[in-house]
């Protein structure tokens, strides 16, 4: 035990160190965070090639725009593409022209999206933390820190931030413009109340514009509209309305806000964009984007994209894993439903029931609509993590001021404010496994705390359990033969069932000896591990078995594609092929309609002498054709590439 609190003790003069020396903490604050940025979406970001099928959709139409020269509408194929916005597309267009025309550069925008949010929630989460000391007339480094990376590990060390964060689509982009809004609006209310803005308090409620904090959130909002359409200005503003009734002050932030003036700079930088495409493209544009893949994926199933009610619930329990287990206790603590208690709270103190309407806006909002994917919810993961990270902040808040009064981190509902505890012992600057034990009772519910963290270790079990039993639960690839024998060969699942089984375990005994300040750190040094010795591998495990072969037979199409010769790709849809081969592909289904494309196109007057051929092997069998019929190219993993001359054929129609 002695042992233990020296170690605090060393560890809590460092950061009262780093507490001191300004210079020196933003120096340190900067190199933690580019440390959790570079190991969760830095490391190997451009080193796997792009996933078919919808991050080649996207990689292609801005290769377009930057090879065109046309900045307004986005193609894909040769027809037009109005799925999403341009800002994604101009983004990755832009990371063309400075790097080139590769994967690092499809996949940059979402890795600096991802980043830049992290560092916007550090800033926050210690901004509220250092308000919270002066509140309470102490200094508390330790856990100021120690919280705020907490926030941002959270945020970044999750698989559906992970996922989306290399992945070269918008919805990276989105979350980080829709959440770094959020983040900024409620910096801009909770520091109108203390004056922390760029004028004084005064001079400010007599400016037209609002503070610089308003304005970074009008800026991002409108960044939304363009990566996503009305999404980030419906969202974002159906939080902010609820979390304003809630707390009784809609009239006197929008007020504060200039809400007029704040439309008029949304509007301003969005709008222009929306109105060149449509004039360019007219109704086309608008019942493709806003009817189709705004208002018909909200009432409608699109693309067969439909799921139970219940899917949410999954996806936030797996994508926020393994910390989601106390999401429920996090919640639970705040006791939002006792509204006197929180209108009676300064502004600051709201950051936690903020980030409740923020998680629950978006996870309502999302439920409610009909088409369900998994990258709906993404935005509210930074709410998750700032919710759970709160609730850890009150086990690393054992600090004694000068007065000897034990202080806490965050304001409870239950809590009599004028009651404090003596202590005599300055030097215990963390508290011991004891005293946190006594200490996290009076906050929260023992049993909620501990019914979790021994959910925690049944969850990370039965993860284990299943990644144990992985090839009984997967499916079967068609693009990868063998797909079952070559994942248990790998050794993959054995690897990340032996981390968690250890983890679980670990988490055990650190709940025995009542160490709840070191059990969500071993969720995340899991999930690190997790990530270099198991997911990254399988990345590359699935990027040569199943993207490999395209690629390959890409840059061989480049090789032998004579002029005007079309690519036909029969039985399957892979628009990475498009991306690397730089030529327009027809994708035909069914065996028949590629026969019948050969005999159309074997009859025109005018035609080039041949036609090249990408089926998958079982398509291609189907298609009948004779040895004479065709030239065999290459065959890569599941795939042929043919070529059919069609003068031969059009002679042997004629004779």
């Amino acid at each position: 035990m002695r042992m233990k609190l020296s170690v605090k003790g060393t560890v809590d003069r460092w950061f009262n160190k780093i507490g001191n020396n300004p210079t020196l903490g933003l120096t340190l604050s900067i190199f933690g965070l580019m440390v959790i940025g570079w190991i969760a979406f830095g490391w190997n970001l451009g080193n796997i090639g792009l996933i078919d099928e919808t991050e080649p959709l996207f990689a292609e139409a801005s290769r377009q725009m930057l090879v065109t020269g046309d900045w307004i509408t986005p193609f894909f194929d040769g027809d037009t593409r109005f799925d999403k916005p341009a800002l994604i597309y101009w983004c990755q267009a832009i990371a063309y022209a400075i790097i080139g025309v590769n994967e690092w550069a499809v996949r940059l925008p979402s890795a600096i999206a991802a980043f830049g949010l992290i560092c916007l929630a550090f800033y926050t989460v210690q901004w509220y933390l250092v308000k919270q000391d002066q509140l309470e007339q102490v200094s508390r480094p330790t856990r100021r820190y120690l919280i705020s990376f907490l926030a941002a590990a959270l945020m970044a060390l999750n698989g559906e931030t992970i996922i989306w964060a290399r992945t070269g689509v918008s919805d990276m982009l989105l979350t980080g413009c829709m959440a770094s809004a959020l983040l900024c609006f409620f910096l801009g209310y909770a520091k109108e109340e203390t004056g922390e803005n760029s004028q004084p308090l005064i001079s400010n409620s007599r400016s037209p514009f609002p503070n610089k904090w308003y304005l970074a959130c009008y800026v991002l909002i409108a960044a939304a509209i363009l990566t996503k359409g009305p999404v980030g200005i419906v969202l974002p503003g159906l939080i902010v309305v609820a979390f304003l009734v809630y707390v009784g002050k809609l009239r006197e932030v929008l007020q504060e806000m200039r809400l007029l003036v704040g439309l008029l700079i949304i509007f301003g930088l969005s709008v222009p964009w929306y109105a060149l495409v449509i004039w360019r493209n007219g109704w086309n544009y608008i019942n493709a984007f806003f009817g189709y893949h705004n208002l018909e994926r909200f009432t409608e199933v699109v693309n067969g994209h439909s799921a139970p009610w219940y899917f949410y619930f999954l996806i936030v329990l797996l994508g926020f894993a393994p910390y989601s287990v106390y999401l429920p206790v996090a919640i639970f603590r705040l006791k939002f439903w006792q509204r006197s208690y929180w209108l009676c709270q300064e502004r600051f103190q709201q950051l936690s029931l903020f980030a409740w309407f923020w998680f629950a806006g978006v996870f309502g909002f999302f439920t409610i609509a009909v088409t369900k994917l998994p990258s709906y919810v993404l935005p509210l993961m930074p709410a998750a993590a700032i919710l759970v990270a709160l609730l850890w902040s009150d086990l690393f808040s054992g600090t004694v001021n000068k007065k000897g009064t034990q202080t806490h981190g965050h304001p409870d509902p239950n809590k009599d404010d004028t009651k404090t505890q003596r202590h005599t012992d300055e030097s215990e600057h963390w508290l011991g496994a004891n005293r946190t034990s006594q200490y996290t009772e009076k906050l929260l519910p023992r049993s909620s705390l501990v019914w979790s963290a021994w959910l925690n270790v049944a969850f990370l079990s039965v993860l284990a359990t299943a990644l144990l039993n992985i090839t009984q639960i997967l499916g079967s690839d068609p693009a990868i033969t063998n797909f079952h024998q070559l994942i248990k060969q790998s050794g993959l699942p054995v690897i990340g069932g032996v981390i968690w089984l250890v983890c679980a375990v670990l988490v055990a005994g650190l709940l025995l000896n009542r160490r709840w300040d070191y059990i969500i750190s071993m969720n995340i040094v899991g999930f690190v591990a997790f990530l270099i010795f198991v997911l990254t591998p399988t990345s590359f495990f699935i990027d040569r078995e199943r993207q490999l072969p395209l690629r390959e037979l890409s840059a061989i199409i480049q090789q032998v594609k004579q002029p005007n010769e079309e690519l036909v790709m029969l039985g399957f849809k892979k628009p990475s092929v498009v991306f690397y081969s730089h030529i327009n592909v027809n994708y035909l289904t069914f065996p028949q309609q590629a026969v019948e494309h050969i005999k159309n196109q074997a009859a025109k007057a005018i035609q080039p002498p041949s036609l090249l051929l990408l089926a998958e092997q079982k398509k291609f069998l189907q298609m009948d054709l004779q040895p004479d019929d065709y030239k065999n190219l290459s065959t890569k993993g599941a795939y042929n590439l043919i070529r059919i001359p069609l003068v031969k054929k059009k002679k042997m129609e004629i004779s």
